[in-house]
């Protein structure tokens, strides 16, 4: 039997529609409040989607008394609602990343800790088919000694994206540019691959940031940012991540070793190669191989949000059974540490320790 699961929305921008068509999707969850400070927008998104409107989350948190939450307010307010959930009881999905530096990150931790509520990360490249079929062959060695991972984001925003109405291209809300907010899939996914490869955690990043196709002064983060990372096997790792190619190109993730190499375009299979075929491998490259799912290269909302339905289903059936969840608070802090440490180097010029996370 499916518990039934009561969830609210809290922050009702661009992404709280993909969560709540996620929610329409799941068995046994019902979307029963959304808040926003903007009455207007608030209702038109109940009205839409179902639930109350509330103007503030710790309204939305007493009242209509959620069994869950997902938070989806701007990077650098994820704290306050997960903190308030979680004193209350209330089990916290919040998008990523989980905040915008490890500090802030790690304070939502504590409050985990100290509630008898969870705390899961949103990263749904994790739930891509074409993704978790790679994290299996890399955790049964298929690729052997591996030697690199490489996360591409080569993707566009236009001038709008970032206007000063929004709050994205913002040190106090985004935390950053292209690497906190468009390229942390990529970069979890990638060293989520070179973990179940035998690697390790990424321990040592050096990077570059740049703003290259936005005028100066417009933003005050980077459009343009590329790194090198040492896992602690040896294996090395490269991230691309921009919002100034114009037209924007496919998400990728690549990772290789001795004895085999995998290659992912958005939901397409481009390289599925090894040493040592198996029966199954053809059936493999069939199945992803003429996968183009809709990508994020020009467009926010041109995503899959089927990804985002098999994250927030896992969240749900780890309350369920009362087991971990595919990613809880510290695995969620796995890319902003890599992040954090690209831009210390950026900042420093020099190679930067990763912060490990407990």
């Amino acid at each position: 039997m499916t518990t039934h699961h009561r969830i609210g929305i809290i922050g009702v921008g661009a992404i709280a529609e993909v969560h709540a068509l996620a929610v329409r999707d799941t068995p046994g969850a019902e979307l029963v409040a959304a808040c926003c400070r903007t009455e207007a927008k608030g209702r038109a998104f109940c009205e839409k989607y179902g639930g109350d409107w509330f103007a503030s989350a710790e309204a939305l948190i007493e009242t209509a008394k959620p069994d869950v939450v997902c938070v989806c307010t701007p990077s650098g307010a994820h704290l306050e609602p997960t903190v308030a959930a979680l004193q209350h009881g209330v089990h916290v999905l919040c998008e990523k990343p989980l905040e915008i530096d490890l500090d802030r990150a790690r304070r939502m931790i504590a409050a985990e800790q100290a509630s008898t509520a969870r705390l899961g990360g949103v990263f749904p490249q994790r739930f891509n088919p074409v993704v978790s079929t790679a994290h299996a062959a890399a955790a049964a060695g298929r690729l052997g000694n591996l030697a690199v991972a490489s996360a591409y984001v080569p993707w566009w925003r236009d001038d709008a994206y970032y206007a000063p109405s929004r709050w994205q291209g913002t040190m106090r809300l985004d935390g950053g540019g292209a690497l906190i907010n468009q390229a942390i899939h990529a970069v979890d996914a990638m060293q989520w691959l070179a973990a179940a490869a035998g690697a390790g955690p990424a321990v040592e990043a050096f990077g570059y940031t740049a703003q290259r196709g936005h005028a100066e002064g417009a933003i005050e983060v980077e459009d343009t940012a590329v790194a090198s990372i040492r896992f602690e096997s040896g294996a090395l790792g490269l991230v691309l991540a921009s919002t100034a190619m114009w037209p924007g190109g496919a998400m990728r993730m690549h990772a290789g070793g001795r004895d085999g190499t995998i290659e992912i375009h958005e939901e397409e299979l481009v390289t599925w190669r090894f040493r040592e075929e198996l029966p199954e491998d053809e059936a493999t490259r069939t199945r992803f191989g003429d996968a183009r799912g809709a990508g994020g290269g020009a467009d926010p909302m041109a995503i899959n949000y089927s990804n985002h339905t098999r994250n927030l289903a896992d969240f749900l059936s780890a309350i369920d059974e009362g087991r971990p969840s595919l990613i809880g608070a510290a695995e969620a802090c796995k890319s902003l540490a890599i992040i954090r440490a690209i831009y210390a180097s950026a900042e420093s010029g020099r190679p930067v320790a990763i912060e490990a996370i407990a």
